[in-house]
């Protein structure tokens, strides 16, 4: 949600008052049916719902779905992309914030390729949230958590790319169903947080956001944008969306047929379907599709919409009292946010909610915990991309280097996003890379680009120069310091490094040719000299609490870089198709991209070296949907598969260097033969692996043929298409490393 000047005093004090109990002195009422855990949760509804006047209804359909004459309470939204938003620059605790636990950002979490480890992340998210919202301590903030934002970084030049996994949709649509689950919980009956996915549907462009249309294809929409949130929903269990500004083939998200036709009928979310912050208004200011509010209020509200984050209440009253909507219609909206506030248990007793103890009991706050430290400076470890290693100046030997400069402007600090919190510290690379060389090296810091500091780089064994953005940039809102830097309400213009920090590189460089370039941003940089001429470049996102001392680990070799690229690094902006061409065929990400990149999507080196290789497809019989087996085994290797099978993609992967690390190895499909027009290459599958240095390690994904489906617009269906498929397997989505293929069937 953003902050628009216009908008920002009203929210501020809105979200305030809904942080409010709201319960008077009067004695509330007992022993009604929707307080009654036993009963059946849809009749429980339809009980709170006829006791409810109308005023209360409307009331409902703001931020807290909360009946306070009831008895009944509700749960704001809290941001929570990469850690839990109570402080931050945009001062999401408002008047009450507060320190929380703060990862990489999306990101980077994105660079990981960990399901398990963004499902840890979202989990601890999740404790974070609880404890806010239930410590006597606190209690405020909220359950409903506003993430994954599960758009697509189908363009570098995007000025939100922080906040999501990645250009590929079956990567971020795993990485979000990961997320999902961890804010949600392991219970049957009870969420611990609530994940509300966003921003529904082909947001991906800044700049007009408010009035623009991302139009495409029926199969670009099933196949590419709408995949991750699909995946969030159906297989993670999402009961909450939030519709987008812009329209999407002509149509504004907030009213689209999509919402009810797709959404919820056919991927039966019955939660929450909620507009963006002055989605409302922006229908009849800057889409001009309604002449008013009422007008449009009621169009959302027959589209699904049943919880707005702007101010409602005037329109929807004036909607029922014009008939465009009537009261039958609100009990039917109501009905979602009632079924999300039942799975988080705020109208059940504490004693039958499994989490409703966190915060009550008197122990630490969570983000203060030794083993959160830890989890956050793993996951940093673990997004860090080695994108050269020239000559092995990496990692450094404390040995030999005795003496190393870190030098540039964002040596000395750790930036933080729009959508981060405060954390309760933070260790830029002055003292983690420091901390990490121990007393035997001597490291001197500069935070800025003048001479000063090229002479420490050139009186050094080492230099390490820390370059990257701002992510808010020193400017006000929709203002940025230069072309290349973006953020919310602001595209990129420019890809290039900023031309102080290439010039400062150049000056180091030429004082130090053992240089190692931080590149420090949350979206790709096309740096062509720098790649050509510099020895070491290591990439990593802003905002992780644990910045530093997981970059020292990296630099130093206490860990292995292990982190792969989620999105294709152009060379230059003349690679990439205009801005607001939303129709993937014309070269976007590396499923259609023409020229060789400057770093391919799933690109990521290493200290060690991989070698996979033995690679053999064949039929997870236990799995063959239908097959009935009860003995996992795999048969001698067919060539064809029915259309519903489940295939067994096994390598063997050796590392054959000295150090111990991770591979992350990618399953590709190319469809040679196909009658329809079918992506270059397509992700199918992915699993990361650690392994000892000599030693080779067995990987085996259960691939279902589905995944080679495309949507038949004829048939408004998913197609298994009989014919060839041929699998590619390696560690990154360029040809050159995809060695292991094989060419199945489909029959």
């Amino acid at each position: 949600m953003p902050s628009y000047p216009t908008l920002a005093p009203l929210l501020s004090s809105c979200c305030f008052a809904l942080a409010v109990s709201g319960t008077s002195a009067q004695t509330l009422p007992t022993g009604l049916p929707f307080q009654d855990p036993e009963l059946p949760a849809e009749q429980r509804i339809d009980d709170l719902i006829g006791r409810m006047t109308l005023e209360e209804k409307i009331d409902c359909m703001a931020m807290r779905a909360a009946v306070p004459r009831l008895g009944v309470k509700g749960s704001r939204h809290i941001e929570g992309y990469h850690g839990v938003a109570q402080g931050g620059p945009s001062n999401w605790g408002r008047r009450n914030p507060t320190a929380t636990t703060q990862f990489p950002q999306a990101y980077g979490l994105g660079a990981t390729w960990d399901p398990e480890l963004i499902r840890q992340v979202a989990a601890q998210e999740a404790e974070e949230a609880r404890y806010l919202f239930q410590s006597p301590r606190y209690d405020r903030a909220g359950l409903i958590v506003r993430a994954p934002n599960a758009d697509l970084a189908r363009d570098p030049r995007w000025g939100r790319t922080e906040e999501v996994y990645g250009e590929d949709p079956f990567h971020a649509g795993t990485l979000a169903t990961a997320f999902v689950r961890g804010l949600q919980g392991d219970d049957p009956r009870y969420f611990k947080a609530v994940s509300l996915v966003k921003h529904f549907l082909a947001n991906s462009n800044e700049d007009g956001r408010e009035s623009s249309s991302s139009n495409f294809s029926e199969r670009q929409w099933r196949e590419y944008y709408a995949k991750p949130f699909e995946m969030a929903i159906v297989d993670g269990g999402a009961p909450a969306l939030m519709a987008a500004y812009n329209a999407v083939n002509g149509t504004p998200a907030h009213v689209h047929p999509m919402l009810r036709d797709i959404v919820m009928a056919e991927w039966k979310l019955n939660g929450i379907l909620c507009t963006d912050g002055g989605g409302l208004r922006l229908l009849v200011e800057k889409h001009h599709a309604f002449p008013d509010l009422p007008s449009a209020a009621a169009a959302c509200v027959k589209a699904g919409i049943n919880h707005f984050l702007d101010r409602h209440k005037d329109a929807v009253t004036e909607a029922v009292a014009r008939g465009s909507i009537t009261e039958r219609d609100l009990d039917a909206a109501l009905r979602g946010l009632f079924r999300v506030s039942l799975k988080l248990g705020l109208l059940d007793p504490d004693e039958r909610v499994p989490y409703a103890a966190i915060g009550r009991n008197g122990e630490a706050e969570p983000w203060l915990r030794p083993d959160t430290q830890a989890l956050v400076r793993k996951v940093t470890q673990r997004s860090i991309v080695l994108l050269k290693n020239s000559g092995a100046l990496l990692p450094l030997d404390r040995t030999k280097v005795k003496t190393v400069a870190l030098v540039g402007p964002l040596v000395n600090t750790v930036l933080p996003d729009w959508y981060g919190g405060t954390p309760p510290y933070t260790v830029p690379p002055s003292i983690g890379v420091e901390k990490v060389a121990g007393e035997g090296v001597k490291v001197g810091w500069l935070a800025d680009m003048g001479d000063a500091a090229v002479e420490l780089a050139r009186t050094s064994e080492i230099a390490i120069v820390c370059v990257g953005n701002d992510p808010i940039s020193a400017g006000g809102w929709e203002l940025v310091r230069t072309p290349s830097e973006g953020k919310e309400a602001v595209d990129r213009k420019d890809l290039a490094l900023p031309r102080d920090q290439e010039k400062f590189i150049r000056r180091v460089l030429a004082a130090n040719p053992r240089t190692i370039v931080v590149l420090i941003s949350n979206f790709p940089y096309a740096m062509p000299w720098v790649v050509k001429h510099v020895p070491a470049i290591v990439h990593l996102t802003h905002a992780s609490q644990e910045l530093g001392h997981a970059l020292g680990d990296v630099l130093w070799g206490e860990v292995n870089p292990d982190g792969k690229l989620a999105q294709t690094w152009p060379k230059s902006l003349k690679q990439l198709p205009p801005m607001m061409d939303y129709d993937l065929t014309h070269g976007r990400t590396y499923q259609y991209f023409k020229g060789e990149p400057q770093f391919p999507f799933g690109f990521g080196l290493s200290y060690t070296t991989f070698n996979l290789s033995n690679l053999r497809v064949g039929l997870d019989v236990a799995r063959h949907v239908g097959a009935g087996a009860e003995t996992p085994a795999e048969s001698p290797a067919p060539r064809t598969f029915a259309p519903n099978a489940i295939l067994s993609i096994a390598v063997e992967v050796t590392n054959t260097g000295t150090r111990a690390g991770d591979e992350v190895v990618q399953v590709y499909a190319r469809y040679p033969h196909s009658k329809v027009s079918r992506p270059l290459k397509q992700l199918c599958g992915f699993q990361r692996i650690s392994v000892a240095a000599g030693e080779t390690a067995h990987v085996r994904l259960q691939l279902p043929a589905s995944r080679f489906a495309y949507w038949s617009v004829e048939q408004h269906a998913w197609v298994v298409e009989p014919g060839p498929v041929e699998l590619l397997v390696g560690n990154s989505s360029a040809d050159s490393d995809l060695k292991l293929r094989q060419t199945i069937s489909i029959e």
